[in-house]
C-alpha cells in the first residue's frame, strides 16, 4: 500500500511530493485514514515498518516521507488540454479574505485544485470539516496570465488564483457586535436574580429596613425573601402577642 501510494500513484489519493519526492506524513495519515481498513495507521506503524522489514519500501525524514523507488508515470498535461472548470477547498473562516483578495497559497507551497468536484470536497475536508467549495473558471484564470503545473492525474497547481476568476457561495454577514449587558453605572436596571426580588428602598420607607439589606440593595446584591420575612416577624409582634 505504501509502495503504491508513495511511489506509483499519490496524485489518486490527493497527495503532492516535492521536488524530492517528499510528503508531508501527516497529510499521507489523513490519506489513508480515508481508505477503508486504514484508519488504524499512526506514526508508530510507519516506523516499525522502517525498523522491521528488510528493504523498507520507503524513508523518512524530518517530518516528510517518500518512496525509494519514485516510478510514477508521467501525466503532464498541456495547456490546450486544460479542463474548462477546476475546484477549490478552502476553510470556511477564510472564505472573506479570499473573495477579497483571491486564492493564494496557505498550507501548501501552491494554490490546490483538482479537476474532479470530490477529489476537491475530499482535499477540503483535510482541512475543514466543512469547508467551501469554488469552481475556478480555467479560461479566465489563463487570459489574467495563470499558469497551471499538473502534479500527476486531475491535480493541478498554480500560485494565484484572481477573485474575479471563480465563483463560490455568498460571503457570510458579518454578525452585529454585542450589546453589553445592563449595569448601574450605565443608567440600566440590574436584572433580577432567580429567587430574589428588588428591593425598593423609597417604598419600604415607612417600614423598619435593617442597614444590612439598604447596603445590600444598594449594591445591587441578592437578597433572600426567606430572611427579609424572618427579620420582619422578629420586630413586629403578631395581635396575640399583645
Amino acid at each position: 500500500m505504501l509502495a503504491y501510494v508513495l511511489g506509483r500513484r499519490p496524485d489518486e489519493f490527493g497527495l503532492i511530493p516535492d521536488a524530492e519526492g517528499f510528503v508531508r506524513i501527516k497529510d499521507l495519515l489523513k490519506a489513508l485514514h480515508e481508505e477503508e481498513g486504514w484508519g488504524y495507521v499512526n506514526l508508530s506503524h510507519l516506523t516499525e515498518v522502517l525498523l522491521s522489514v528488510p528493504g523498507a519500501p520507503f524513508e523518512i525524514r524530518e517530518n516528510g516521507i517518500r518512496s525509494v523507488d519514485r516510478n510514477m508515470p508521467s501525466l503532464s498535461v498541456s495547456a490546450q488540454k486544460l479542463p474548462k472548470l477546476l475546484y477549490a477547498c478552502i476553510r470556511r473562516r477564510a472564505y472573506p479574505h479570499v473573495h477579497a483578495e483571491g486564492l493564494h497559497p496557505a498550507s501548501h507551497p501552491h494554490v490546490v485544485l483538482a479537476a474532479d468536484r470530490v477529489l476537491a470536497e475530499r482535499l477540503g475536508r483535510r482541512i475543514d470539516p466543512d469547508p467551501v467549495i469554488l469552481t475556478v473558471n480555467v479560461r479566465c484564470a489563463c487570459e489574467a496570465g495563470v499558469v497551471f503545473d499538473s502534479s500527476g492525474e486531475g491535480i493541478f497547481l498554480t500560485d494565484h488564483i484572481p477573485p474575479d476568476c471563480f465563483n463560490g457561495p455568498p460571503v457570510p454577514r458579518e454578525k452585529p457586535a454585542a450589546i453589553g449587558k445592563p449595569t448601574p453605572e450605565n443608567g440600566l436596571s440590574r436584572p433580577t436574580m432567580p429567587g430574589s426580588f428588588p428591593l425598593n428602598v423609597e417604598k419600604a420607607a415607612s417600614t423598619h429596613v435593617p442597614p444590612s439589606l439598604k447596603r445590600r440593595a444598594e449594591k445591587g446584591q441578592k437578597i433572600d425573601r426567606k430572611r427579609f420575612r424572618q427579620d420582619k416577624w422578629k420586630r413586629e409582634k403578631p395581635p396575640w402577642k399583645n
